[in-house]
């Protein structure tokens, strides 16, 4: 790519996701669109975008090896109050799960959990995101992103299982959800001094993000601020590094991927490449 060329950048139209594209729409190196997460991976994988917020199972489904972007990405230590499996049953006794597909790392992450905490494998059955309707058909619903985090789970006379908080009690490593991948060599060292600076903007700027996103909503302004501050991380480090090695560790147990143990950075000399 030249350096002239314009870089086309999905993104995902998340809260949770905002601050890692803080300004960029302003910027006129990046043409951006927003999309579902899934989407924005099946667009990566096409070809129709040079970088994109993909989830982070998606890295290693794609046509081709991909490229972190090091440093940005969603990340959670504990509770991340967005990604939940809801249900009515104890756990261990739950066979079939209504999926919410906008996130395939959520699914798989659900899946993991499934297994590995709770000894169980339940069927998969892709529907949108309603809870009431899930539940009506399977006896849990893993429901994603803004939707779940403005879910009144009791009213609907279900628990929620939250799978940041699952994960880190399970494993003491944060969680990868979602990380900026792109194709070799479709973005150079000032592109991604611009992806991280966006980062830096965004988190600092988190309460403006908040009150942007709900601006008729005082309220729910004041649960994304919660939310952004206490449950969302944007840093990948040393930590999530190993955390998201031993999701994929764990999805290549349950053939849902493949992974040969390095990732891949835009950055070579970054500590994690290789």
């Amino acid at each position: 790519m030249t350096e002239a060329a314009r870089i086309r950048l999905g993104a995902v139209g998340y809260l949770n996701a905002r601050p890692l594209v803080y300004g960029l729409d302003h910027q006129p190196r990046f043409d951006l669109r927003y999309d579902i997460p899934s989407e924005c991976a099946r667009l990566l994988h096409a070809r129709a975008i040079d970088v994109g917020l993909i989830p982070s199972i998606e890295y290693l489904r794609g046509p081709g090896p991909y490229a972190f972007v090091p440093g940005p990405a969603v990340t959670s230590r504990g509770p991340v109050a967005s990604v939940a499996i809801y249900t009515r049953r104890e756990p261990r006794d739950i066979r079939t799960i209504a999926m919410d597909t906008s996130s395939r790392t959520s699914v798989a992450l659900a899946s993991i959990t499934m297994r590995r905490t709770f000894g169980v494998s339940p069927e998969a059955l892709p529907m949108e995101p309603d809870l009431g309707a899930m539940l009506a058909r399977a006896d849990a619903a893993l429901i994603i992103g803004d939707a779940a985090l403005f879910l009144d789970h009791e009213a609907a006379g279900a628990r929620k299982i939250d799978l940041g908080r699952i994960w880190t009690e399970s494993t003491g490593l944060p969680f990868v959800y979602a990380i900026w991948a792109g194709w070799p060599g479709a973005i150079g060292a000032a592109d991604t001094a611009a992806l991280q600076r966006a980062r830096d903007e965004g988190v600092a700027d988190s309460d403006g993000v908040a009150r942007a996103y709900y601006p008729e909503d005082p309220a729910r302004q004041a649960v994304a601020r919660a939310y952004l501050r206490d449950n969302i991380r944007y840093y990948l480090e040393d930590e999530e590094l190993e955390g998201l090695r031993t999701f994929y560790r764990y999805a290549a147990e349950l053939d849902l991927v493949s992974f040969d143990g390095h990732l891949r950075f835009y950055d070579a000399d970054h500590l994690g490449a290789g």
